[in-house]
């Protein structure tokens, strides 16, 4: 399992950087589940799919082995996001104002979390209803006037730099950028680019 969560941090660091600022909004869900409808990659049998297993933050609570890997891959992403203040002030300012206040507030935290973990669920083929994308359309969510969470749009330069953080953070856990998996999920990070890139 370790494997699988360090080959799919690849897809969360780039991708996760440009979608954390996705905030649920049941209104849009039509929109998001058809654009990852498109998007059929098998993927979430590859992290670990349906089996189940218990929560380890919950427990007594049943979970997909293919959502804990995602979810275990989406914080850690976060943690190495934020290691980046620089990027991290530009693009999500809200989430830091958030983070700053005494005592911190970590709401906007732990919806990020479980925002993105169910779009990487939508994103690589889990079919589980629990845990559908219901968040913005990629387009919507990365433009700052139509998204105030996100602080400034994206160029091509801040998408691979988002890349750049999916192969670092996959080296740095023993999976080479040469992997199957990294091409796979490598392309799933392409397919989205035109409508993040903004700028």
């Amino acid at each position: 399992m370790r494997k699988y969560t360090l080959i799919f941090a690849t897809l969360v660091l780039g991708f996760g950087l440009t979608v954390t600022s996705c905030k649920k909004d049941t209104t849009d869900a039509s929109t998001a589940s058809a654009g990852l409808a498109n998007n059929n990659y098998d993927l979430y049998n590859r992290l670990g799919g349906t089996a189940l297993t218990e929560d380890p933050n919950n427990p007594g609570t049943m979970i997909e082995s293919g959502r804990l890997t995602l979810r275990s891959v989406v914080d850690s992403t976060i943690f190495l996001i934020a290691a980046d203040g620089e990027f991290l002030t530009k693009f999500f300012p809200v989430l830091v104002s958030e983070l700053s206040e005494s005592p911190a507030n970590t709401s906007g935290l732990a919806e990020l979390s479980e925002n993105l973990t169910d779009f990487f669920c939508a994103a690589t083929g889990s079919k589980n209803p629990a845990y559908a994308y219901t968040g913005t359309d990629m387009v919507t969510a990365h433009d700052p006037a139509k998204n105030p969470r996100m602080g400034a749009k994206s160029d091509n330069a801040d998408y691979t730099k988002f890349v750049g953080f999916i192969v670092a953070g996959a080296g740095e856990n023993g999976v080479p950028a040469t992997s199957p998996l990294v091409s796979d999920l490598g392309k799933v990070l392409e397919t989205l680019r035109t409508s993040i890139v903004q700028k």
